[in-house]
C-alpha cells in the first residue's frame, strides 16, 4: 500500500469518527469545512488546469451546500433566517456552477469567503443561545440583500434571490 492510499485510508477513518461522533451542531460544521475543502481541491485543479478533477471538485462543494446545508434547513422552525439561507446557499451553487463553466478564481474564493463567514457564525451559536441565533440571522439578512444589490449578480441570480425571498 503506498504511503498516498494510507493517507486517504487515515483520512476516511478520521471523518467517519467525527461523522459519527457529531452532534446536530458539529455536522453543520463538518459540511461547511467540506464545502471548504473541495472548493480549495477544485482551485487548485483550476489553477493546474485539470479540467475533470476540477469539475468532479465544484460538483462536490455543490452537493454539500444543496444536500446538506441547504437540506438541513427547517423551514418550519427558522422563518425568516431560513428562507435568507437557502437563498444564499442556492446563490452560492450558482456562482459554483458559474465558476466551472468559466473557470473563475474570482467566483470560487467569493464563495469560500461567504462560507468562511457563515461558519463562523454557526460556530458563534451553542444551542439555548439565542441572541447568537439572531445575530446571524440578521447578518444573513444583510447578506442576501447586498448580493441582491450587487451588479456583478447575473440576472438569473437575481431572480432566484428575489424569489426566495418572496417564499
Amino acid at each position: 500500500m503506498s504511503t498516498l492510499s494510507k493517507l486517504k485510508k487515515y483520512e476516511e477513518v478520521g471523518v467517519d469518527s467525527s461523522v459519527q461522533s457529531a452532534d446536530a451542531h458539529k455536522l453543520v460544521l463538518l459540511l461547511y469545512q467540506g464545502a471548504l475543502l473541495s472548493i480549495a481541491a477544485a482551485r487548485n485543479h483550476l489553477m493546474n488546469n485539470e479540467v475533470s478533477a476540477k469539475g468532479k471538485s465544484i460538483s462536490q462543494a455543490i452537493s454539500i451546500i444543496e444536500e446538506g446545508l441547504m437540506a438541513s434547513l427547517n423551514p418550519s422552525v427558522g422563518g425568516e433566517l431560513v428562507k435568507n439561507l437557502s437563498a444564499l446557499y442556492a446563490y452560492m451553487s450558482a456562482r459554483l456552477l458559474e465558476a466551472n463553466l468559466r473557470n473563475e478564481v474570482a467566483m470560487l474564493d467569493e464563495v469560500s469567503k461567504l462560507l468562511i463567514e457563515l461558519r463562523g457564525g454557526w460556530e458563534a451559536i451553542r444551542p439555548g443561545e439565542t441572541e447568537a441565533v439572531r445575530q446571524v440571522s440578521s447578518a444573513a439578512r444583510e447578506k442576501v440583500v447586498a448580493l441582491n444589490e450587487n451588479e456583478l449578480v447575473s440576472s438569473g441570480v437575481r431572480r432566484a434571490l428575489n424569489a426566495y425571498q418572496q417564499i
